[in-house]
């Protein structure tokens, strides 16, 4: 074991050392974040600690260390004092240390995060936020005041309130009652954006601050002014509002990053654009940079190594099912099924490969990477070698891809709704179909590499599939129009298009709500290509037939005869192995394709993943209902596998149930998988296979030096 072990690392990826001995970072710092103000100082968090440094400038000191994050700093009145949020015993309490450094001493001891938001103009008080009395909890937040001595919190009366700044003279709060600082969207305008309010703590009044149809964050109260940010222009910009003339000001004009986390000093407002420091004047009006030097031991960007076992990203499987690939800390693996080693094909530390496809024939190994800066498409040989770039037209995250049968195609999609081919010789990607409403998640190959089948989303929320011709560059709708209809998927013969449908509604009445539920609304759908093809599900009637037709049809099926080319003589081994091997061209007749549809025999259900492996079996996932331990009712949703024989009767359907790799007596049923297409049908195989091939992934997966 030991000595597999060291095999093990042996192949594990190894990082260059070199960015170890790198020379310290010129120019001013970027992500120095939640940044506060003194007459004298900046303070701000960077890696999760705080750092402090002149107003001017220069090289930064630090104030903690603690492994957990200290967020949120802000100074006293006097500027001898910092609060903060911090972890030092496992949960977001308030905290405060002395400007020049020293031991933090913990203020708050509630299982609730404690987020600082500043201290009362006396400084007497710090003001921080917390869920603690919210009911269901974490759905807002009410403010509380902490003494620096550690007394009992008190809550203020605003019933509740997020970002909050004190008037001068303590008497009066500018606030907002929630907050969206935190939130990755931009140019929000729904009913999370509350205008700015006013509260008199004394005399229990309120008013508002006119709103426009931007997001308002961040009010600071200053003299007769509150100063705040806003994206009313499309891009959070600094505002003041005169609370004499009632009149606003735009006082900043940035136009391609945020401000973000601006706050209020004495004299200046700091705050951060991208990713830099900058101060606004409150006397003169003008901004300037803060250029600050962080000479930080940056510990978690040492080499080193990292197990990436616990980090499996995307998989698949080679053809035959002797290895599978893994993308795993963005680097590509290949790990056997029994025998053999683990093979890391990239080895690249600094760049994020994903998405690894098995090419049919099992040479060449798709997947997408960074290296570029934007995700392009790459080939390398599955056996390790030089990769070759497929696409150079990033500028979008991508999905994806699928290799087409032949190994000539790479089908892919982005998140601008698009979905593409490329032929990786040419190297010039086609667009298939854009949607207009939502993503469209991928696509099936025809057997002959010439169309592709996939699911455009539409405005009602559901999707259509349409069929596309290479040769002929047009798309053809499939779906009448009345459902939704996905996951479409061809099967090996070329003879029928299967796909999944929301066509069944049988309300469930529920026993705790008076509504109606819809679980099983999904079914197995099939096209005949060929108008001529007769159904896959067509009616059936079993007829006694006479002693003589019964003789005929023995005849007709008895010994075939060895098949003959033109001259009329047997063929030899290597013709029938070159016939076999040759794909034939698929027939499709568009006209009337819609009337052609037909429900496979199979019951209503919650599926997902069809494929079809050939025209006698179809494979999916389904999500089932299995009630509590120790119940008979089955409620709860679990994931379930339905495999399918066509056609003929239902008697041939085939559903596994019980736990994963069990069948309906509970036993583990054991089978090996099947030679298969990489890019078709999924083999039929041992149900558990992923999974075991996983846990292999763990093993071999081993540590290896790289950067977290």
């Amino acid at each position: 074991m030991a000595r597999k072990a060291w095999l093990v690392l042996s192949v594990c990826l190894l990082l260059c050392v070199a960015a170890a001995n790198a020379a310290p970072p010129q120019g001013p710092m970027h992500l120095l974040r939640y940044a506060d103000i003194s007459k004298d100082n900046v303070v701000f968090a960077y890696a999760g600690d705080l750092w402090i440094s002149p107003r001017s400038g220069g090289s930064a000191r630090r104030l903690t260390s603690h492994p957990g994050d200290e967020l949120f700093p802000k100074f006293s009145p006097d500027g001898k004092w910092i609060a903060f949020t911090g972890e030092y015993d496992g949960n977001q309490d308030v905290y405060v240390i002395p400007a020049e450094g020293g031991e933090p001493r913990r203020l708050t001891f509630h299982p609730s995060n404690d987020i600082v938001l500043g201290w009362t103009p006396d400084g007497k008080y710090i003001l921080f936020r917390s869920d603690r009395v919210s009911a269901p909890p974490s759905r807002y937040t009410r403010l509380f005041l902490v003494s620096p001595q550690g007394e009992a919190p008190q809550m203020l009366p605003v019933p509740r309130a997020s970002l909050t700044s004190f008037s001068p003279d303590g008497n009066r709060i500018a606030f907002l009652s929630t907050s969206q600082e935190f939130r990755t969207w931009k140019r929000y305008r729904g009913g999370w954006a509350p205008p700015i309010g006013i509260y008199d703590l004394k005399n229990n009044k309120y008013e508002e601050l006119p709103k426009t149809n931007g997001m308002d964050l961040f009010p600071m109260w200053h003299g007769n002014t509150i100063y705040f940010i806003s994206d009313r222009d499309k891009v959070m910009n600094l505002y003041s509002y005169d609370l004499g003339s009632k009149q606003a000001k735009k006082l900043t004009n940035y136009a391609e990053y945020d401000i973000k986390w601006p706050s209020l000093g004495p004299d200046a407002i700091v705050y951060e654009n991208g990713g830099l420091l900058y101060s606004y004047d409150l006397a003169s009006g003008k901004t300037s940079g803060i250029p600050i030097t962080v000479n930080s031991d940056d510990i978690v960007a040492r080499a080193g190594i990292k197990t990436v076992a616990g980090n499996i990203g995307s998989w698949s499987i080679s053809p035959t099912g002797v290895r599978a690939v893994f993308e795993a800390r963005g680097n590509i693996f290949t790990v056997p099924a029994e025998h053999g080693s683990t093979r890391n094909l990239t080895d690249s530390s600094s760049l994020h490969e994903l998405n690894p496809a098995w090419s049919p024939d099992g040479k060449w190994m798709a997947y997408l990477s960074d290296r570029t800066g934007e995700y392009e498409l790459y080939v390398r040989p599955q056996m390790g070698g030089e990769e070759k770039r497929i696409t150079a037209d990033g500028g979008m995250y991508r999905y994806g891809p699928a290799w087409s049968p032949d190994n000539k195609k790479l089908l892919y999609w982005d998140k601008k709704l698009r979905l593409w081919y490329v032929d990786i010789e040419e190297k010039k990607p086609v667009l298939i179909d854009q949607s207009d409403w939502s993503q469209i998640d991928g696509g099936s190959w025809s057997p002959d590499s010439r169309w592709v089948a996939y699911a455009n989303p539409d405005r009602r929320g559901s999707s259509l599939v349409y069929i596309y011709s290479l040769e002929q560059k047009k798309k053809f709708r499939v779906s009448d129009g009345f459902y939704n209809d996905f996951d479409p998927a061809f099967d090996q013969d070329g003879k029928y298009l299967y796909f999944l449908s929301q066509r069944y509604f049988y309300p469930s009445f529920g026993q705790l709500d008076q509504r109606f539920n819809y679980y099983s609304t999904d079914g197995v759908f099939a096209v005949t290509l060929k108008a001529e093809e007769a159904s896959p599900f067509g009616p059936q009637s079993d007829e006694e037939k006479a002693a003589e037709e019964k003789k005929d049809e023995k005849k007709e099926g008895g010994e075939a005869k060895p098949a003959a080319n033109a001259n009329g003589e047997e063929k030899k081994g290597e013709e029938k192995k070159a016939e076999e091997k040759a794909v034939k061209p698929i027939q499709v007749d568009t006209d009337g394709i819609q009337s052609r549809i037909v429900a496979a025999p199979i019951p209503a259900g919650i599926y997902r993943r069809l494929a079809a492996r050939n025209s006698a079996r179809l494979r999916c996932h389904q999500a089932r209902r299995q009630g509590p331990a120790g119940g008979h009712q089955q409620l709860r949703p679990r994931q379930g596998r339905r495999q399918t024989d066509l056609p003929r009767r239902p008697r041939y359907l085939r559903h596994r149930r019980g736990r994963a790799g069990q069948g309906e007596s509970g036993r583990r049923q054991t089978k090996h998988p099947e030679p298969s297409s990489a890019c078709g049908p999924p083999r039929r195989m041992e149900a558990d296979f992923p999974r075991s091939l996983a846990h292999r992934a763990r093993l071999l997966l081993g540590p290896r030096h790289d950067r977290p």
